[in-house]
């Protein structure tokens, strides 16, 4: 049987290890769907505090990518609430809090295959064209590769490299969190471990992550903290060792989870294109 927390679950409940303070990002018993009367969350809550990175896991159906995307305004919240630095932004439009600060990278159809890397990361900040200079800089010391390929078609990358460029793209507009939707999803196990590697590496340059993965393993490796989710609820909440270690965590869902990854892992093609050119996923481990 689930855990779900009560009605009345403190703060320590829900969120458990989180740091004291004001989060970055908070949402409050969000309950939304995409069909009007079906509901998807059902009371979902989560905080991220500045400089964190944020693990969303669960099974199948959860509601993980639904509360990501109502993060993001891309699902219509009925009840519940989300907050940026303290300040209201539920059911804000895409557009709108891409200039707040907020980040999105979905887990398909997320570069321009028809543009080079350089359009793809011009299109990151159509909204604020004179910072592409500035802000293609602080993408390249990232990523070096970028600036040696820039002027290389995205359609002619891998999964893994597309990957890349679409987290480049959501970087470009400064944001000060960025939410990540399945990112390792259909890639082979080398080009997972390379996208997790950079999500850390994103984390480690002072951008707060919230991250969904059904390769909960490996994002409890990385995650400073994070959430279950189960049927749209809060199952269970910690530090990501910490979960990872959980008994019924283990027994309940990653189990199940480690056999869905490993089925999706072994069909995996890491993408459609094939490129003689030096592959992108090569920056040093962290």
């Amino acid at each position: 049987m689930t855990a779900q927390p009560s009605p009345s679950a403190t703060r320590d409940d829900l969120h458990r290890g989180a740091p004291a303070g004001e989060p970055l990002l908070a949402a409050t018993d969000l309950i939304a769907g995409y069909l009007p009367g079906v509901d998807i969350l059902n009371g979902c809550n989560l905080v991220c505090h500045p400089g964190e990175l944020v693990g969303i896991i669960g099974p199948n159906g959860a509601g993980k990518s639904t509360l990501l995307k109502a993060l993001f305004g891309l699902v219509t919240i009925r009840s519940g609430s989300v907050t940026l630095q303290g300040e209201d932004i539920t059911n804000h439009r895409a557009d709108s809090l891409v200039r707040r600060g907020v980040g999105f990278v979905p887990q398909n159809n997320n570069v321009f295959p028809s543009l080079s890397i350089e359009e793809n990361l011009q299109m990151g900040v159509f909204q604020a064209p004179k910072t592409f200079n500035e802000r293609f800089e602080f993408i390249v010391d990232l990523f070096p590769t970028l600036g040696e390929r820039r002027k290389q078609s995205a359609g002619s990358l891998s999964g893994g490299e597309r990957q890349m460029v679409a987290m480049a793209r959501a970087l470009m507009m400064n944001p000060s969190v960025l939410l990540l939707d399945e990112p390792s999803a259909g890639l082979s196990p080398v080009r997972q471990d390379e996208t997790f590697l950079r999500t850390r590496r994103i984390n480690k340059a002072g951008v707060s992550v919230v991250i969904v993965e059904q390769n909960a393993r490996r994002a409890l490796q990385i995650c400073d903290r994070a959430y279950v989710l189960d049927q749209g609820r809060n199952a269970y909440s910690g530090p990501g060792r910490q979960l990872m270690n959980d008994p019924k965590v283990i027994e309940l869902y990653l189990g199940t989870l480690a056999t869905d990854v490993e089925s999706a892992a072994g069909k995996a093609a890491d993408g459609p294109a094939v490129s003689t050119a030096k592959p992108l996923g090569g920056d040093p481990a962290l």
